[in-house]
């Protein structure tokens, strides 16, 4: 997918597509057309056949989209025909619930370790995941080759452990912290601001009832 110039909005819907696209498949739907698509996933079906068109032909007029080649063709792209192994940066109380959560459902990622400072967490299974002291974070990131962490440390101490990881070759970081990461060209960031996400909830709920 990196080597096709498509928006960014357009990736973060692929994946949207591509869980529903496994429910109908399960379901043994053989067959969608985009309005049932924008129903399901409430993505207006103008914003599907031209997130669709990046790609080329990928359904037909009066058919529609096949379920099983379309879910075939964004398992390429989302790189889900392999196995993808991600680091955890931080085991407090968000990064045990990301630890317990199941990544491997209609995905194929999992967290394969675990880093964090505290001495009664180091070499222990927590979740079915090894736990490594912070000290052995670059020297583990090398040995499994990894490109892609999960951070979820103090805002404190953020910057400092991203410069850690990106120095051992992490290409993409998933940031749960409020800090916004400076990092090189190249290093894909993605924020996730509870806090943020929970402010503009709320600001539309207000706005809707003055509205009212």
């Amino acid at each position: 997918m990196a080597e096709r110039k498509i928006p960014r909005a357009t990736a973060k819907r692929l994946p949207v597509y591509y869980r529903y696209l496994n429910i109908l498949l399960n379901a043994n739907k053989r067959r969608v057309s985009s309005t049932e698509l924008s129903e399901a996933v409430q993505v207006d079906s103008a914003t599907i056949r031209r997130d669709f068109s990046y790609f080329g032909e990928l359904g037909k007029r009066g058919y529609g989209y096949d379920v099983e080649k379309l879910l075939e063709f964004f398992k390429g792209v989302l790189n889900q025909d392999q196995l993808t192994s991600i680091a955890l940066v931080g085991v407090g109380n968000i990064g045990r619930a990301l630890m317990n959560y199941n990544f491997h459902q209609n995905t194929n990622l999992r967290i394969s370790c675990a880093f964090d400072p505290k001495p009664e967490l180091a070499n222990t299974i927590q979740s079915g995941i090894p736990v490594y002291p912070v000290a052995d974070m670059k020297q583990q990131i090398k040995d499994q080759r990894l490109d892609a962490v999960i951070l979820t440390v103090p805002g404190d101490q953020a910057q400092a452990v991203t410069d850690e990881l990106v120095s051992v070759g992490i290409r993409g970081i998933l940031n749960f912290t409020p800090v916004r990461l400076s990092v090189p060209k190249g290093v894909q960031v993605q924020n996730i601001d509870l806090t943020n996400e929970l402010q503009t909830l709320i600001y539309f709920i207000e706005s809707t009832q003055n509205q009212a």
